[in-house]
């Protein structure tokens, strides 16, 4: 499993804890809502501005999402 794959497992994981939509996690991290299932698949080289967003809208630390 690469990092982006592990990033977005913890994503979904987290997020599905939380009961949070894939929309509701977009608009709290201000990115585009059809982002969001590709970062979960491990699609998408996310940059660290955007993990720092999904990770403060889950409220954990990115540290916690790699």
């Amino acid at each position: 499993m690469d990092i982006n794959e592990i990033f977005g497992k913890n994503v979904m994981e987290k997020r599905l804890s939380l009961k949070f939509s894939q929309e509701t996690l977009a608009n709290m991290a201000d990115i585009d809502r059809t982002y969001l299932p590709d970062i979960e698949k491990g699609r998408r080289n996310v940059s660290l501005k955007v993990a720092e967003k999904i990770a403060k809208a889950l409220n954990v630390s990115l540290k916690d999402l790699l």
